[in-house]
C-alpha cells in the first residue's frame, strides 16, 4: 500500500455505448414488447416456487388461461419451461439452467464490483477495494480511489498477507476450520507493526467476532496510520470469493466512523454478491 496525493485529471467526455440505439434509455411502452415481457413474468414466476398449474398462473398473473397457455407452449418448445404429464403442472425447464449457467460463466467479478466499487467510493469518501485471496495473500485486483488529498493505494496486483489485511480478514472469517488451520501452518503470522496479530489465538479471536458482526475492521495492522474495513463477497455455493473494503488514514477513518462506513461496505458486498449470482 502506498499514500498518494490525488492530481486532477481532465474528465472523459460520456460515449455512447456501441449496438444501442441513441433512445435505448426509453423504457416507454412502444419500445418495449409486450408478448414477450409477458412471457417472461411467466418464466420468473415459475422460477419462483414448485410446479404450477396452468390455472393457478392465469390466476395469479391475471391473465386468460388461453394466454398464458400460448406462452408455456412456446417457452416448452425453447425448453425454457416443461410439463410434467403426472401432476398436471408446469415447472421451469432444463433450458433456463443451460442460460443460467453461460452467465455465470461469463460473469467476472472484477468486471460486476466496477460500478459498485465506485458507487461506495462516492457515498464514503474513501478508496473502495476489491480483493480475492491468493496462496496466503490478499491480491487486490480493483480499485476506486478517493478524490481526498491524501489516501490510500493499492495498485492492482499487490499482495498483502491475510491477517493483516482488511479483506484478509474478512475472507479468512468465512473459512472452515481446516482451510484456517492450513493458513496458520503454511506461515509464521508475519509483524508489520505493533497492532499486528502474530498469535493463533488472538487472530483466532478476531475472526470469531467478525462473523458475528460481518465485518473486518484492520486497526493500523499493516501500515500505521491507515485503517480498512471490509466484508466479503459470496459466490453461487455461497463461499467466500472476495472480499470489497474502504481504506483510508485514521486521521478521516476514527472509531466513530465504523459503525457507518461498516454498513456502506457490508451493503456493496451484498450487492455484489447479488451481482454475480451469489448468496450469502
Amino acid at each position: 500500500m502506498h499514500l498518494m496525493k490525488s492530481q486532477d485529471t481532465p474528465e472523459k467526455s460520456p460515449r455512447r455505448a456501441r449496438g444501442r440505439p441513441r433512445d435505448w434509455h426509453d423504457k416507454t411502452a412502444q419500445n418495449t414488447i409486450k408478448s414477450l415481457d409477458r412471457a417472461m413474468e411467466v418464466l420468473e414466476y415459475l422460477s419462483e416456487g414448485p410446479g404450477k398449474a396452468l390455472t393457478t398462473l392465469a390466476s395469479d398473473l391475471g391473465q386468460s388461461p388461453a394466454t398464458i397457455y400460448r406462452i408455456l407452449i412456446t417457452l416448452e418448445g425453447r425448453g425454457l419451461v416443461e410439463f410434467d404429464q403426472v401432476d398436471q403442472v408446469w415447472h421451469v425447464g432444463p433450458r433456463a439452467f443451460v442460460i443460467g449457467a453461460r452467465f455465470l460463466r461469463r460473469t467476472s467479478v472484477v468486471e460486476r464490483a466496477r460500478p459498485i466499487l465506485r458507487a461506495l467510493m462516492e457515498e464514503t469518501g474513501e478508496t473502495a477495494n476489491l480483493g480475492i485471496a491468493q496462496h496466503g495473500h490478499v491480491l487486490f485486483v480493483s480499485q476506486v480511489e478517493t478524490h481526498a488529498s491524501i489516501r490510500a493505494f493499492f495498485p492492482p496486483g499487490t499482495l498483502t498477507r491475510m491477517h493483516a489485511s482488511g479483506i484478509g480478514k474478512a475472507l479468512l472469517a468465512e473459512m472452515d476450520a481446516p482451510r484456517i488451520e492450513r493458513f496458520l501452518a503454511a506461515a509464521p503470522l508475519e509483524q508489520f507493526t505493533e497492532f499486528t496479530l502474530v498469535t493463533p489465538e488472538a487472530l483466532m479471536a478476531d475472526l470469531r467476532a467478525i462473523r458475528e458482526r460481518g465485518y473486518s475492521i484492520d486497526g493500523e495492522e499493516r501500515n500505521l496510520g491507515m485503517r480498512c474495513i471490509a466484508a466479503p463477497v459470496f459466490d453461487i455455493h455461497k463461499e467466500p470469493v472476495a472480499g470489497i473494503s474502504v481504506s483510508g488514514p485514521t486521521s478521516r477513518i476514527g472509531t466513530d466512523q465504523i459503525a457507518d462506513l461498516a454498513r456502506a461496505v457490508v451493503a456493496a458486498a451484498n450487492d455484489l454478491t447479488v451481482a454475480i449470482g451469489g448468496g450469502s
